[in-house]
């Protein structure tokens, strides 16, 4: 019996959660994007697994679709930043501003994305990228 892509992303959440390796967790939720790729919730999540695990195109790709289908999600507007900014891309300014938008008006997407943040920093100290856009969010 297969598991429902509901079933099987939220269980991605909690091996992720539990810390299980990133390198286990990506074929999760690619499996999950394949099988509902209208779900902006499970592009963003493989974009930031991406991130974690160095794999910044594949993150950019990923963190675009998430936009697309969900324009006012912070969480992918960040990691599309953070992509766009270790693949140096151009343009990651409008995604910044419009994230902090977002958490401006929305206290409780302001503490997910401090939470989302302070996560990748434990898993990864010395992402200096997710820091600078922390430091774009939060310093103004």
């Amino acid at each position: 019996m297969t598991e429902t892509i509901e079933t099987l992303f939220d269980t991605g959440l909690e091996r992720y959660k539990a810390g299980e390796p990133i390198s286990d967790l990506i074929p999760v939720f690619q499996e999950v994007c394949d099988r509902a790729p209208k779900s902006s919730p499970a592009w963003t999540c493989l974009a930031w697994l991406y991130l974690l695990d160095n794999k910044a195109t594949l993150a950019t790709k990923a963190a675009q679709k998430a936009v697309k289908l969900n324009p006012q999600d912070p969480q992918a507007r960040v990691n599309l930043a953070v992509a766009m900014l270790e693949t140096k891309q151009k343009g990651l300014r409008e995604h910044v501003e419009f994230a902090q938008q977002l958490i401006f008006v929305n206290e409780e997407w302001r503490e997910e994305i401090k939470a989302s943040i302070q996560d990748g920093l434990t898993r990864k100290p010395d992402w200096q990228s997710l820091q600078k856009v922390s430091n774009w969010l939060f310093e103004s």
